[in-house]
């Protein structure tokens, strides 16, 4: 494979970036590949596996003695750190490479600049921002993360060409696809939490795993002021196979805490600043994000995800749209919550994809 420009280099290094997703967090997804004067690829790798090499090690040691010479592009500044592998700057400049060519810098406090400092101490010739835009959205759940201490918040919901995700009797079995269904199990197997409200665990007992299973183990998490989540529901009769967190308020009943402790569920008080009530999303937030989740996925019901939009708390969406018409003016809308009052408040996502999924079309896109 050969490289016409640096963008194609930078750009296969993304793509194989990608393909650590779900794998790799809390740690970022990156890629690296090794190529000689005339751009012909010598050796390439990605970030494999939280607690495994890093990229530029694959790249490098793929390399070997060829790298000697070559320029080496990374889709993010090389780590100057030991974590839980040595630094990946001292492995550059070790490898002989000439020059280092990367998408972004790395802005985690423990990293932000030392890494392309090192390899410019030695005398190696180092272009930051090729690509920077993709590398930067690449990065953003990490960065959350690393700068916010909370995680990435991905918000999915499907519903009906006239905007519903639910008949007027509460039935919602099913609005998409069977293809629709399929990714959104691909996107639960790569999240580290699945989020519902206690509405949703109600009206729908879901399971909330992903099917089949992905990368990660999602700790399934209900919004549950009352602690009403029934101990026969299918989350806490699978308590033991993959976690099950309740975050109720200061108001739930003492018997109905110890009912679901007693079965082996995690439950957590987070009342919010002004009301005692209701649990505070953003404290759940805060203390998913101290366990070094990246990313959570809010799967409804209307009431969570209003809730979540009001606050400015989601980051990503992913909405299949079926072709289907339900109607009904009390049938409903898949975003409750308080909404904006004047329509230059709404607000318009951005980097938005558009897929057809079967019948039904899927659209991707962040809220930043």
């Amino acid at each position: 494979m050969q490289f016409a420009t640096r963008e194609a280099a930078m750009h296969h290094a993304l793509q194989l970036a990608k393909r650590g997703l779900g794998a790799v967090e809390p740690n970022p997804p990156v890629g690296a590949v090794v190529v000689d004067d005339s751009g012909q690829l010598i050796a390439e790798g990605w970030h494999q596996k939280f607690g495994g090499p890093h990229a530029e090690v694959f790249a490098l040691g793929a390399a070997g003695e060829r790298a000697r010479g070559a320029t080496l592009y990374c889709t993010l500044e090389p780590c100057s750190h030991h974590g839980k592998t040595p630094p990946c700057a001292p492995a550059v400049i070790a490898a002989g490479i000439k020059k280092v060519v990367i998408g972004t810098g790395d802005p985690a406090p423990h990293v932000n600049g030392r890494g392309i400092a090192q390899l410019r101490e030695v005398g190696i010739e180092v272009d930051v921002g090729v690509c920077e835009e993709e590398a930067r959205r690449l990065i953003a759940p990490f960065c959350r993360l690393m700068l916010e201490h909370r995680p990435w918040v991905h918000a999915k919901w499907a519903m009906s060409l006239d905007g519903r995700i639910a008949t007027r009797t509460g039935d919602s079995k099913w609005i998409s696809s069977e293809a629709s269904r399929a990714w959104a199990h691909e996107l639960r197997g790569r999240c580290d939490a699945i989020l519902v409200g206690v509405g949703t665990v109600l009206a729908d007992d879901p399971l909330l795993t992903a099917r089949p299973a992905g990368p990660r183990v999602s700790a399934r998490i209900v919004l549950d002021s009352l602690a009403r989540t029934p101990v026969s529901s299918q989350l806490v009769r699978t308590a033991g196979q993959s976690p099950v967190i309740v975050a109720t308020s200061t108001a739930a009943p003492a018997e109905r805490v110890s009912a679901l402790r007693d079965q082996g569920v995690e439950v957590l008080s987070l009342s919010g600043d002004t009301d005692s009530a209701r649990p505070s999303l953003p404290r759940l937030l805060a203390e998913l994000g101290q366990r070094k989740m990246t990313h959570v996925l809010l799967e409804g019901g209307a009431g969570l995800l209003g809730s979540a939009f009001d606050q400015q708390l989601v980051d990503e969406c992913h909405v299949f749209v079926a072709p289907r018409v339900i109607g009904g003016e009390t049938a409903l809308s898949p975003i409750g919550g308080r909404g904006v009052e004047a329509m230059r408040d709404v607000l318009s996502l951005t980097h938005i994809e558009w897929q057809q999924l079967g019948p039904d079309l899927y659209l991707h896109g962040d809220c930043l």
